[in-house]
């Protein structure tokens, strides 16, 4: 979904707004297309000479005859012989030089679309699903750039080869043009007509592809809980809605798109019809040799050509609009803020954090974070405990600059962190989420994600922290065994490890735990909480934490109910005053 004012707007404007964008792409590419469309009206006009010739050939036949001149012959025929041949040279240089623009353009397209993922705020990604931009990278780019390559050839030839043969037809015989030019407008209204009215199908069929690729990611990343539910059913039926709403928009848009070719041969055959009744009365009355006539025909082959194509590029016009669209809609849509200017910095880290009334709403409308103040002195171990929806991981979300504060400030170190580059921000927290993320590489590349001039002995100490040093060893190739593309070669809690230990391998300022150790063993939880308590020592560490018996020896514990701080304290304080947080965790171990 694009932004409100243009997915809102009529297909008008996106058609212009599709086309201005795409044509403002291509400008690096100017040169090359304009030598590669000169190619092609050069092989064009070559290859307009040859009826002529032809014709010449068969009037010194009749002319000639009994006593026909192969010598003259033979010439106009080694001069058709080689106008085909330069035409044929020209075409494939055209052809090879529109092959590396395309290729060129393709990966430039997809670069603009990678960076513009990074620029993106993190709402963004909250709203739109990934199968979705997915497919504007993928299926999109390959429609819009195969389209291109395809048009400007088909196109460049096509007006050329127009142009020339009427040129050429007039040349013979101007009743007889008349007669073949007369079909043009009629030809060209009525596939206008036929253009704008299949627009809105091609419009829907790439949007209801990105919703298809959405629900083939979904169902594939899932196919698990699909299956331990019984649900396969229920997802085959969702996948075929949607199939078959995409197969109902295609298939409308084929229709009404392929209604121009037949329509455009239904006008050029009565014009044709009418051509060769009128060149054989012109030729009885030697008004039009036969020769000539001869030429003629074949110039009305060739000028119905042109129209033909033309009319048929319709077609794949209107994908290259509808993709085009997709795509530069989504380049056009809000970046992240800029940073301040001048940003400042915090030349030697302390760590020290707080809260100043922070209040915070996803939506504008429903509050999530109200009136958030705390502070926190640097080397302390924060603990945020609460309920489900209480705010515990927007807080993260805020402290990350993910997503900026409606009021209130967030400050580290007396500087507000409004005011520092989002990326240094970022550089001055290591963080481990419940969602554990490792791509496809080595282990050891793995671990240096955070921080790439780690040396290895770094590596196996963060390791050694997180206990995960022997199972490391005990892969077939240790640090060097390639982690696979959906990380399955690994258990479920090696994968926390490992985030873990990549986490320690970056030795940030501070730190950032969200329910980190969900995913392991109680006997590998009791290890990670005292490699824990060795990397956090001295360290401001912030730990959301769902599992209480996890944060006991946290510093500070706050506890938080809708958006608010409702208790804060260490954990024998908060016990003793028998609140909230005594209640939270009484629940935990009420059969213990």
């Amino acid at each position: 979904m694009g932004p409100h004012g243009k997915e809102s707007a009529g297909k008008v404007k996106n058609s212009r707004f599709a086309f201005k964008e795409f044509s403002h792409s291509i400008k690096p590419y100017w040169i090359s297309i304009t030598f590669s469309v000169l190619l092609a009206v050069g092989s064009a006009i070559l290859g307009l000479f040859t009826p002529k010739l032809l014709g010449d050939m068969t009037n010194i036949a009749i002319n000639s005859y009994p006593n026909i001149n192969w010598g003259e012959i033979s010439s106009k025929a080694i001069t058709v012989v080689i106008l085909f041949a330069s035409s044929a040279i020209l075409q494939y240089a055209q052809a090879f030089v529109l092959a590396v623009v395309s290729a060129h353009y393709t990966k430039d397209l997809r670069e603009k679309i990678i960076d513009k993922i990074a620029r993106l705020p993190i709402s963004y990604f909250d709203k739109h699903k990934y199968g979705d931009i997915l497919s504007r990278m993928t299926n999109d780019v390959d429609v819009l750039t195969t389209s291109m390559s395809q048009e400007i050839a088909d196109v460049s030839l096509s007006v050329t080869i127009l142009i020339g043969v009427m040129t050429m037809m007039l040349t013979i015989s101007v009743p007889l043009s008349l007669v073949a030019f007369i079909v043009v407008p009629i030809s060209v209204v009525v596939v206008g007509r036929i253009a704008n009215f299949a627009h809105k199908y091609f419009r829907e069929q790439q949007a209801t592809l990105g919703v298809l690729n959405s629900k083939i990611e979904e169902d594939y990343a899932g196919l698990i809980i699909i299956k331990s539910n019984s649900f396969e059913g229920a997802a085959t039926s969702s996948f075929g809605e949607t199939n078959d709403k995409l197969a109902r928009a295609t298939t409308k848009a084929q229709i009404f798109s392929s209604l121009s070719f037949p329509v455009t041969h239904i006008f050029t055959n009565l014009g044709y019809i009418a051509i060769c009744v009128m060149g054989g009365m012109f030729v009885i009355d030697k008004s039009l040799t036969i020769g000539g006539v001869q030429a003629f025909i074949q110039y009305v082959s060739r000028f119905n050509r042109p129209i033909t194509e033309i009319a048929s590029t319709t077609t794949t016009i209107q994908s290259l609009l509808a993709a085009s669209e997709r795509i530069f809609e989504f380049l056009s849509e809000p970046e992240e803020e800029p940073d301040f200017e001048p940003a400042l910095t915090i030349p030697s880290i302390k760590g020290e954090v707080e809260f100043r009334n922070v209040c915070f709403s996803y939506d504008g409308v429903t509050p999530i974070i109200k009136d958030f103040s705390v502070k926190v002195a640097p080397g302390t171990n924060v603990a945020i405990v609460g309920p489900t929806g209480a705010g515990k991981t927007t807080i993260i979300n805020l402290l990350m600059r993910f997503y900026e504060p409606d009021s209130g400030d967030i400050v580290i170190d007396g500087v507000p962190i409004k005011e520092i580059k989002r990326a240094d921000v970022r550089q001055l927290f290591g963080m481990v989420l419940q969602d554990t993320w490792l791509f496809s590489g080595t282990v050891d590349e793995n671990l240096r994600y955070g921080r790439k001039d780690a040396s290895l002995s770094d590596i196996k100490a963060a390791a050694k922290f997180c206990n995960i040093e022997h199972i490391i060893e005990a892969l077939p190739h240790g640090y060097k065994t390639m982690i696979s593309e959906d990380s399955d070669n690994v258990s479920a809690g090696e994968k926390q490890l490992l985030t873990i230990a990549r986490a320690m391998v970056a030795n940030p300022p501070m730190l950032i735990l969200d329910e980190a150790t969900s995913n392991v063993d109680t006997r590998t939880e009791h290890l990670i909480q005292e490699s824990f308590e060795k990397i956090t020592h001295g360290r401001t560490s912030f730990v959301i934490a769902h599992r209480l018996s996890t944060i006991r020896n946290a510093d500070l514990i706050l506890v938080m109910r809708d958006g608010r701080i409702v208790e804060q304290g260490n954990h024998e304080t908060l016990l003793k005053a028998n609140g909230f947080y005594a209640e939270l965790y009484n629940s935990q171990f009420a059969e213990n």
